[in-house]
């Protein structure tokens, strides 16, 4: 399967800013995308699932800040980059407890731009994978047995079989049986696997 490709969005009303940074980011192949506003942005709100946010903080209509406090009440994670001018620390520090995870003050450094760049993609790549292989091991849970789920139960809170058996008023060997089958259903390669699959959907070992 392909991945994605990854895209910058520029929001920023300043067009020759947008267009030094779209010339920037291309020259090292980072596709983009640039949008004149923030609600012009929201209002396309393009798939983010493998890009990040490089905004201003002080724009018209609507702020980089608002924007972050917008992003987050739609649920769109996705990691900002704020640029704020000379004066405007205390914005970009209301940015960052807001949720964007880098801020440059102008004029900054193309280097440092790319390397923030670069970070916020590698960060946003990983979320997708994780959310993509917590939404496969969803799906596999949802094909077990409550007895099943039981047992899985009993094997996160590192208990034997024949505890797990005591616990539930079965046999020993009937516990071994639902254990191949949620190892089967979950395709797990070892308990250990299987423990981590858990842990990563928030199943905790049952008291």
């Amino acid at each position: 399967m392909p991945s994605e490709k990854e895209i910058v969005h520029i929001i920023d009303d300043d067009e020759a800013l947008r267009e030094s940074l779209t010339f920037l980011l291309r020259t090292v192949q980072i596709e983009v995308q640039s949008h004149p506003s923030a609600i012009a942005f929201l209002d396309a709100l393009p798939d983010t699932s493998s890009s990040c946010i490089i905004t201003d903080v002080r724009m018209p209509g609507m702020s980089g800040v608002e924007l972050l406090r917008r992003l987050k009440e739609l649920n769109v994670a996705v990691p900002v980059i704020v640029i704020t001018g000379h004066g405007d620390v205390p914005l970009a520090v209301e940015a960052m407890k807001s949720g964007a995870i880098d801020f440059l003050e102008k004029p900054f450094d193309n280097d440092v731009l790319l390397a923030s760049v670069q970070s916020a993609l590698r960060q946003q790549n990983g979320e997708t994978k994780r959310h993509t292989e917590r939404v496969e091991i969803e799906s596999r849970l949802a094909a077990l047995s409550n007895r099943e789920r039981d047992v899985l139960g009993g094997l996160v809170a590192g208990r034997a079989n024949k505890q797990i058996a005591f616990d539930l008023g079965i046999s020993p060997r009937t516990v071994e049986i639902y254990r191949a089958n949620l190892m089967n259903k979950m395709q797990a390669g070892s308990l250990s696997d299987l423990v981590r699959m858990a842990l990563i959907v928030g199943i905790v070992g049952s008291e």
